[in-house]
């Protein structure tokens, strides 16, 4: 059994314990700037925090076209990984704002990061994802807490692929309300075609077994784990339906595509509001 199915196997309030234990040797020696939390705290991803922040960074303003006076949204701001690399490159007429469902990376953004920055701002949102906790009101019901045309640029990284359709398609109709006329939305997704499902067979340790349709489950009893939609319907039966277009499409390595080749790990959507 893989390391990742494990961690998936525990129950929701022991996945983060085990981490925090896990990493606990590293973190009570280790040396980290003042926007790096320990190791143990970081619910998502692995590798060089703050490295991957600056080049997130790199992305948004290279595919998304972001601009330092931009107003940012940043769904499933995590404890975070975007806004640190953010701080870096926001001027003093742009703004950020951030929400999550993990009330732990909250918190400690908005200890750490809010008190250094006062312009970047965090949210704590209790909504229900069986992969982070077990309580929580429906995300599919979930009014975004910000006025209409508000923003210019909207970040979702590893969001999309551990929610189910109906929350993607109702996220996608908030993000056109809060987002301003030729806003960009910058989101990424794993997305299924003839190349990722063929290649995806010969990737060991990341497939996506569980077929509904126009969209496939890496685990069927942690939904929300990883989730990989058609890209048909995910074009146009939840991004031209709620009246944004998919501008570009950088085709990730997950599947087995060349590295070499690619953006990114995940599939990265460039989404503009009409």
């Amino acid at each position: 059994m893989s390391l990742r199915k494990i961690f998936y196997s525990l129950p929701v309030s022991w996945r983060y314990t085990a981490r925090r234990l896990y990493y606990l040797p590293v973190d009570l020696f280790a040396k980290r700037d003042a926007l790096t939390p320990p190791k143990g705290m970081i619910f998502t991803g692995s590798g060089d925090f703050r490295k991957q922040g600056r080049e997130m960074t790199e992305l948004f303003k290279r595919l998304g076209g972001l601009q330092p006076r931009h107003r940012v949204l940043d769904i499933g701001s995590g404890i975070g990984r975007i806004a640190a690399g953010l701080t870096e490159y926001l001027d003093a007429k742009g703004s950020y704002e951030g929400f999550d469902v993990m009330e732990r990376g909250v918190l400690w953004c908005q200890k750490n990061i809010t008190k250094r920055f006062p312009n970047f701002n965090f949210l704590y949102t209790p909504l229900k994802n069986d992969l982070y906790r077990n309580d929580g009101a429906a995300a599919e019901n979930f009014r975004f807490p910000y006025a209409d045309d508000e923003f210019d640029f909207v970040i979702l990284t590893s969001v999309f692929t551990h929610m189910m359709p109906e929350e993607v398609k109702h996220y996608l109709s908030e993000i056109e309300r809060v987002m301003r006329s030729g806003g960009i939305c910058f989101a990424t997704f794993f997305i299924l075609d003839e190349t990722s499902e063929r290649g995806m067979k010969e990737v060991k340790g990341f497939d996506f077994p569980y077929d509904y349709g126009h969209y496939r489950l890496m685990d069927d009893k942690v939904k929300a784990a990883n989730i990989a939609f058609k890209k048909e319907y995910l074009q146009e039966e939840l991004i031209a339906a709620n009246n944004l277009k998919l501008k570009n499409l950088h085709l990730g390595w997950w599947s087995g595509r060349g590295r070499d080749k690619c953006e990114s790990f995940q599939d990265i959507a460039i989404i503009k509001k009409l």
